[in-house]
């Protein structure tokens, strides 16, 4: 199993801490889209719309964080689980980890800023009032679904974390990069506070990897 990634891309990081959790074997191979390797004939071969990650197992190149992430529980069922509970519980875990992959990380991805700066003319300033005002509209609607929840569990939605954190973590590692008032949400900060803790976790972190 190789996992093309990069070290702070939030879409390979969502997939690292998915194969910790499960505790599967895999190898990296480094795609640094800082120097556009993506944009290579070779990464292209892979995924035809040049984005990280990609996993390759069983001869088979798969991409999108979320659906590598289901397959992994398909294709791995006894391992650990990163959806799991009565159907409406993982509604509610897909849709809290969809909010962070599907609505506000495309919108503050690194071809998205660079497409603001490059060809709109956006200032630095400007830059980080775009990406700062995404990352507040989804974290105060996330912040006020967990002060509804019934119980107050360890993590967004157990005593376990699974899909929901795997999204919520590398986010919230990306809104404390471009200088997010993390003060604002005291329960996803816990949160994340308590997967740091977890080896999985840990060792997903971007400073760890090989190309950080």
């Amino acid at each position: 199993m190789i996992l093309y990634d990069y070290c702070r891309s939030s879409a390979a990081y969502r997939v690292r801490i998915a194969l910790n959790l499960k505790q599967l074997s895999y190898q990296q191979q480094s795609v640094n889209l800082l120097e556009s390797t993506h944009t290579g004939t070779e990464h292209q071969q892979r995924n035809a719309q040049k984005l990280v990650p990609v996993l390759s197992d069983q001869g088979v190149h798969l991409s999108q964080s979320l659906a590598i992430c289901e397959y992994l529980d398909e294709a791995y069922p006894d391992s650990f689980q990163l959806v799991s509970g009565s159907a409406v519980e993982r509604a509610n875990i897909r849709a809290f980890a969809q909010a962070i992959a599907c609505e506000v990380h495309p919108l503050n991805n690194l071809r998205v800023l660079k497409y603001l700066v490059t060809q709109l003319g956006a200032d630095e300033e400007q830059k980080m009032q775009w990406y700062q005002h995404w990352i507040n509209t989804t974290f105060s609607a996330l912040e006020e679904q967990l002060s509804q929840r019934s119980n107050s569990s360890t993590f967004c939605f157990s005593e376990q974390p699974g899909l929901a954190e795997i999204c919520l973590v590398p986010q919230i590692f990306n809104a404390r990069r471009f200088q997010v008032d993390m003060q604002a949400y005291p329960l996803l900060s816990a949160i994340d506070q308590q997967c740091q803790e977890l080896t999985s976790f840990a060792k997903a972190h971007p400073t760890l990897q090989p190309d950080s």
